[in-house]
């Protein structure tokens, strides 16, 4: 299995290769995206992977580019236009595109806290020891400026864990889990924590300290998460999720609360985190979970964009009174939906 390390870039001085090199990204992208939208216009032909990397083929020479990463770039392209079915994506510039310079694990030379990359060293603060076979990885950049390097290592599949007990994950805004034995991971709302603060340096076009906020946001949130995910992996053997999506319910009037719950990333946390650990991970149907009584299975519950404030409901048919989320994370566990 594939697991990422991330650690942030120490030197400073090293940071103008690296938007040296970003740029230089960026321009192999932009190539590739004229290339693949030509070849589209003129011959209705999609050009591969294999295609594209024939036609760089001397150029990282010339570019001052591991030819490694050349390919790399080729491949997520071709990965990300399959992936939109579209001839040609959205163009890479420096004020746009954050920056991201991938690369092959043979291209690099870790050593302690150094990774040496094309004969210059980066330093970088290493908070844990790096396990595995490092197959890939990249240098990006985030909205401060500041530069991270990432580790993809293949390591060992774990064993099954060795815990028997199940849990059903209902996700939602007010708390942003509810598991099936009737606890709750509160929704630490982080956006609303810091909303003033932002909105005032948003008025005053404060540029770069709307960047650090909006990072910090990031963060807060990133850490939080970690935590809770980390808690059900070590605790379950088994866990379902709702499939809720989020993607859905950002285009309506929820979309802030939405974004701010960050549903998306808490299940790829715990999906990666289960593979390690070997705990069963499974997203399942929750239509109709909010609404089906977890004991007599009639759908007798408050359903309905009128009913989302019923928080609890008595169930007409076996007269069991439920919590709305914890009801929904019971069905979750039975897989009703499935």
């Amino acid at each position: 299995m594939i697991i990422t390390y991330q650690f942030r870039i120490k030197d400073s001085s090293r940071k103008t290769k690296l938007k040296r090199l970003a740029g230089t990204t960026n321009f192999v992208w932009n190539y590739l995206n004229a290339t693949s939208r030509f070849a589209w216009k003129r011959d209705r032909k999609w050009l591969s992977e294999f295609d594209l990397n024939y036609l760089l083929i001397g150029a990282s020479r010339e570019l001052g580019l591991h030819s490694d990463s050349v390919s790399s770039i080729s491949a997520e392209f071709t990965s990300r236009r399959k992936k939109a079915k579209r001839s040609g994506l959205s163009w890479r510039s420096a004020k746009r595109k954050l920056g991201w310079v991938p690369f092959k694990g043979r291209a690099i030379k870790v050593q302690g806290d150094e990774v040496t990359f094309q004969k210059t060293k980066y330093r970088f603060w290493k908070s844990r020891e790096i396990q595995g076979v490092i197959k890939t990885g990249s240098f990006n950049q985030n909205s401060k400026g500041q530069w991270f390097v990432n580790f993809q290592c293949e390591v060992p599949q774990a064993e099954q864990s060795k815990s028997n007990s199940s849990v059903g994950v209902d996700l939602g805004l007010k708390t942003l889990a509810t598991l099936s034995d009737g606890s709750k991971i509160e929704n630490p709302k982080t956006l609303q924590k810091y909303a003033d603060k932002l909105a005032k340096a948003q008025r005053a076009r404060k540029t770069r300290q709307v960047a650090s906020i909006h990072n910090k946001i990031k963060n807060v949130r990133k850490d939080f998460q970690h935590k809770e995910s980390t808690k059900l992996v070590n605790k379950f053997g088994n866990i379902l999720v709702g499939d809720v999506s989020s993607t859905k319910l950002v285009k309506t009037k929820m979309a802030k609360s939405v974004l701010d719950a960050g549903w998306g990333m808490f299940k790829v946390m715990l999906e990666y985190k289960a593979k390690r650990l070997g705990v069963t991970f499974s997203v399942v149907p929750e239509k109709y979970s909010s609404v089906t009584c977890s004991i007599c299975l009639e759908r007798s519950g408050p359903s309905g964009l009128s009913d989302l404030g019923v928080r609890e409901w008595l169930c007409k048919s076996c007269g069991v009174v439920h919590d709305r989320d914890i009801n929904a994370a019971q069905n979750i566990l039975l897989g009703l939906g499935r």
